[in-house]
């Protein structure tokens, strides 16, 4: 039996034995009705047994519903919906707060567990409803806290961005880092939405608001600097470019082509190669050298381009920068060589089977670029993989 059901069941036996003696004690030994301690020894030999789900439902049914009794109720559905059964949890919370004893901050609490519930099941709607009531009523500043956050995952998974923007700003992002994060990217998901259906300038206000929530938002300077190639404006897109590596300087890969291709358009081959060294100045990233490697090798500087990957391998080995020398080498040779290009296709192979990001927080790596982690949702902490293997 795992230890935590195990845990959650030898609380359960001992509130149940607890509250029979209590209930012995003020009415008498006459008034406790022998089906009740019968019941909890029952209980206590299921579980000695092994026989959880037997226990479970004994000690529900010894359990009368009252003031004393509710934690132990509350403490029983979420067992439930841990264990991946939120339709028991569901009916013990119903059957819980159908009770006209409950005070105000018991029933708030068995809505709050409701409505998780209710997540748990899919039922959206009525998850939201409670929700949207407790923050809206309840006196208590933590139970309103987790009804806000509970919300906002809600309004997530039904993609209704500005909703969760509402519930968010501003206390909830002054007060955390990671809703802060989550309400930059909110505010770039209607971004992409607005650019799309042709609101250039909706789409930059948003993209502005991103940046004063998150001055970390890697993605709102992505999307600013690809709306002003899309009009032409290649220096400013440059510019916005330019400032990823000073927000955060792992996401610098995903600047590189929208920067090449920027300064190409300008006809600035020159430019780029002096933009690319300073950057590898600032900080060496193998993809930065990558870049440069192949800017070089097309200006003619053959080389040049071959000795920056050599000295590459010599500071950080790695596959991607043994495959780019191989290429390199190949091509420069000018004959076909077929031990290298053999060679070329086998450490090509092997690259693109490597994932090409991962998630800082829970490590799930995938080769597509996530704003939200699909395993942990977390948002903006899936980057770039730009390292030696083994790092």
């Amino acid at each position: 039996m795992p230890d935590a059901l195990l845990l959650a069941l030898l609380v359960v036996a001992v509130a149940a034995g607890w509250w029979l003696g209590r209930r012995e004690r003020r009415e008498g030994a006459a008034a406790a009705p022998p089906s009740l301690a019968r019941d909890y020894f029952v209980g206590l030999n299921y579980l000695l047994n092994d026989q959880q789900d037997q226990a479970i439902e004994t000690f529900i049914g010894a359990l009368e519903v009252n003031s004393d009794t509710v934690e132990t109720h509350l403490a029983l559905g979420n067992l439930f919906r841990n264990r991946s059964e939120a339709d028991r949890a569901l009916k013990i919370h119903q059957n819980l707060l159908a009770r006209p004893t409950l005070t105000t901050d018991q029933s708030e609490r068995v809505q709050l567990e409701l409505s998780r519930d209710f997540l748990a099941l899919g039922l959206l709607d009525r998850a939201e409803r409670l929700l949207e009531g407790l923050v809206r009523d309840t006196q208590d500043d933590e139970l309103r806290a987790s009804a806000r956050r509970l919300l906002i995952d809600l309004l997530e998974r039904e993609r209704e961005w500005q909703a969760a923007l509402d519930v968010a700003l501003p206390k909830l992002t002054r007060q955390h880092d990671d809703i802060r994060r989550a309400a930059a990217h909110w505010l770039c998901e209607l971004a992409e939405e607005e650019r799309h259906s042709a609101s250039p300038v909706l789409a930059r206000r948003h993209l502005r608001q991103a940046l004063a929530t998150d001055a970390g938002c890697v993605r709102a300077n992505l999307l600013l600097a690809a709306m002003a190639q899309d009009t032409g404006q290649y220096k400013q897109a440059i510019k916005l470019l330019r400032r990823i590596p000073e927000q955060d300087a792992t996401f610098t890969p995903l600047m590189l082509e929208p920067l090449a291709h920027a300064y190409r358009l300008l006809d600035d081959e020159e430019g780029l190669i002096h933009c690319l060294r300073e950057l590898i100045d600032q900080a060496p990233s193998p993809a930065v050298i990558t870049l440069l490697a192949e800017t070089l090798y097309h200006q003619g500087q053959e080389q040049d381009a071959i000795a920056l990957i050599r000295e590459q391998l010599e500071r950080q080995p790695s596959l991607d920068a043994i495959h780019q020398l191989l290429s390199l080498s190949r091509r420069h040779a000018r004959e076909e060589d077929e031990h290298t290009a053999l060679l070329e296709r086998h450490t090509l192979t092997l690259v693109r089977a490597r994932p090409r990001h991962r998630c800082r927080r829970c490590g799930f790596a995938t080769e597509t670029l996530h704003w939200q982690c699909p395993r942990c949702r977390n948002w903006g902490t899936t980057q770039p993989i730009d390292a030696p293997e083994g790092d």
